[in-house]
């Protein structure tokens, strides 16, 4: 074969001269089932991954929440035993300043022992 008979087998083959060999195709891509499988497994981890997170968080308020609930309860009794020892206070005031207070009589000592 000379060099112009595979020259022309060529430019039929591939088309002639100013000619556009370029075709476009349009394609539609879609994802297998093993990469849908592979997708709906990463969504559920996230998904996994975002409860446990909020989870947590609302294991640590609880936790703050037990330790105020702690708080308050101790509160509560220190102030109960301030409102008995105010009453008690008052109570010395109110028996000195009564009535049946002013009415005593102040006894003095007659006499001291000696050895």
């Amino acid at each position: 074969m000379t060099y112009s008979s595979t020259a022309t087998i060529n430019r039929h083959r591939f088309g002639g001269r100013n000619q556009n060999t370029t075709t476009f195709q349009v394609q539609t891509r879609s994802l297998g089932p093993v990469s849908n499988t592979v997708i709906l497994i990463v969504m559920a981890c996230l998904l996994g991954l975002l409860y446990l997170t909020q989870v947590t968080k609302t294991n640590s308020y609880s936790y703050q929440i037990s330790e105020l609930q702690k708080q308050q309860t101790q509160l509560k009794s220190e102030k109960a035993e301030l409102e008995i020892n105010s009453a008690r206070l008052q109570a010395l005031d109110r028996i000195k300043s009564s009535q049946a207070a002013k009415n005593l009589v102040s006894v003095a000592p007659s006499a001291t022992i000696q050895n």
